[in-house]
């Protein structure tokens, strides 16, 4: 058996090694038209940031280390042009000299990836202006920084790529600017989750253009002037598009092959294309999501990997399946981490599903052991089955692990009650007794059993302030004093048994706190006593910190940057 792969990075590579593990005669070859196989596309803007400093560590395997290990042919610099099904060949070209051939198979495995967005926009193609994605796109940003010295970069684009090349072009003195259409960074979070995000970049020195539409570039004063819609143009000593990616499908197209959303491959779970040997993994190939069922294009590593695997099984006599992607991811954000899993409730609500969801800010581990630091943790959940659906997490220490578990909990198909029951490892250096995760799964408990009523960052402007309900804050006068919501009244949690006649028991009660949970333990003193009662969902530090994000976004779009 011959099997051609196009493609040798995360899922082309992994197929060619499974297939040899699986099946010592058969024959391998993989074309890869770039000059590197195998490559960590994750470690691309830590490299240019002198992260990593060794250009040899972004390389897990070579050419020559595949074949002796594997015996698989790996020819870089050899470009796949078109696919022959009616005779099982595909049509190459060795980049080098140009030299044409055509290469037969029994299985093909379409592994092509996917390239930068590139909008079709005057001035793309500017000297100054880069793209991100192979190894020869960074050596090219690299090269272009050690010789020109730039002091300035506008970034394109506010996704993973973006964050990373920020936060490594800023650690090398830089100002930095991130521009893009949507009005947040990262968009697999909420727009709340999301602030914290903006936050930690804007202390860092960031600047953020967030809700502006790029139009074009243009060569100015020895830089790049990036044009805006109804706004004064960026101007910086290079820009970087980072815009997303685009499946790189011309090969699958041209042969006819039947194409999904924005023209990715369609295949079914044992990664099988619509034409008869022809296999497909990776960010070319359209995906169910795990979660919605929907079709999805998610073009993460770990997918990649595992569909290069599933496909190698198959080709090999098994039946492997692919079960869909959850999207799980986390980013370094400067000192700050960054995960999500699932879908996010923006999504979930587009999606059709009618969702719930959990604020919290626990700490990251036991809070009489020295070093804790808080995180937030917004868990997403179906209302009447409560069905785990998604989670994100923003914070320092832990996050990592808790999106790990979150994610095991919806692969497993748990409910966001069953958080409660997990049995989570705890010493006080790691996490507390009760683990962030099973916090989560304890108040949706208490929503379930109506123990607890909560009410949300959208309810809160339209809460009427007439008398007719009432507005209390649960935390110390000193906290209040620092900063409250405009019509709450305080009065200390520790405080409110003594003080119960200075409230009506005939109105709703809403009550905040710093983080939620003197506000729940105040409800539940008020429910105790006759009042009905809602708790507010993620406290004053949550409502604080996405209120004052969206003040820095409305400022920015009136005044046309974010500083």
């Amino acid at each position: 058996m011959k099997v051609v792969i196009v493609g040798g990075v995360a899922g082309g590579a992994t197929a060619a090694a499974r297939l040899r593990r699986l099946d010592e005669q058969a024959e391998i070859v993989v074309f890869e038209r770039s000059g590197y196989v195998s490559y960590a596309n994750c470690g691309l803007p830590y490299y240019i940031g002198g992260v990593i400093e060794d250009p040899e560590e972004l390389t897990l395997q070579t050419p020559e280390s595949f074949f002796s290990r594997f015996r698989v042919e790996m020819k870089v610099r050899h470009e796949v042009t078109a696919i022959h099904p009616d005779r099982k060949t595909v049509s190459v070209k060795k980049l080098e000299t140009g030299e044409e051939f055509e290469e037969r198979y029994d299985r093909l495995i379409l592994s092509p990836g996917a390239k930068p967005t590139q909008p079709r926009l005057p001035g793309v193609g500017l000297e100054k202006l880069f793209t991100l994605r192979t190894v020869e796109d960074t050596f090219r940003i690299k090269e272009y920084i050690s010789a020109h010295r730039p002091k300035s970069a506008v970034l394109a684009g506010g996704g993973f790529i973006g964050l990373e090349l920020a936060e490594n072009l800023r650690e090398l003195g830089m100002e930095v600017t991130v521009v893009q259409r949507p009005r947040q960074l990262m968009n697999p979070f909420d727009p709340d989750m999301a602030s914290f995000i903006h936050g930690e970049m804007r202390r860092h020195g960031v600047k953020l253009a967030l809700g502006h539409t790029v139009e074009g570039f243009a060569e100015k004063d020895g830089g790049v002037d990036v044009l805006l819609k109804d706004e004064q143009p960026l101007h910086a000593d290079m820009v970087i598009l980072a815009i997303g990616v685009t499946p790189d499908t011309g090969l699958a197209k041209d042969a006819g092959l039947e194409l999904g959303i924005k023209g990715s491959i369609v295949v079914n779970d044992r990664m099988e294309t619509s034409v008869s040997d022809i296999y497909a993994v990776g960010d070319a190939v359209q995906v169910k999501h795990f979660v919605t069922g929907q079709k999805a294009l998610i073009s993460l590593a770990g997918p990649a990997n595992k569909q290069g695997r599933i496909a190698a099984d198959n080709i090999c006599g098994g039946d492997s399946r692919y079960r869909g992607s959850q999207g799980s991811s986390v980013i370094k954000v400067f000192d700050l981490t960054a995960a999500v899993t699932g879908v996010n409730e923006t999504n979930a609500g587009k999606a059709g599903l009618d969702v719930e969801s959990v604020v919290l800010s626990p700490m990251s581990h036991a809070g009489y052991y020295p070093g804790g630091k808080v995180m937030t943790m917004k868990v997403v959940f179906e209302r009447e089955s409560y069905r785990l659906l998604g989670a994100q997490i923003v914070g320092y220490e832990g996050v990592d692990k808790r999106i790990d578990v979150l994610a095991a909990a919806i692969h497993a198909g748990l409910t966001a009650i069953q958080l409660k029951d997990l049995d989570l490892a705890y010493a006080p250096p790691y996490s507390s007794a009760k683990d962030p995760v099973n916090m989560a799964g304890f108040m949706v408990e208490n929503l379930a059993e109506g123990v607890v009523k909560q009410f949300r960052l959208e309810d809160i402007q339209n809460l009427p302030r007439d008398g007719s309900v009432t507005l209390l804050d649960a935390r110390t006068a000193g906290e209040y004093a620092q900063g409250h919501i405009g019509g709450f009244v305080n009065i200390p949690v520790d405080e409110l048994r003594e003080r119960l006649d200075e409230l009506d028991r005939g109105k709703p009660a809403y009550v905040i706190c710093q983080s939620g949970l003197r506000s729940y333990i105040a409800c539940r003193i008020l429910a105790g006593n006759g009042f009905d009662c809602y708790n507010f969902s993620g406290g004053f530090r949550f409502y604080d910190a996405v209120m004052n994000d969206r003040r820095l976004i409305e400022t920015a779009t009136a005044c046309g940057m974010d500083q």
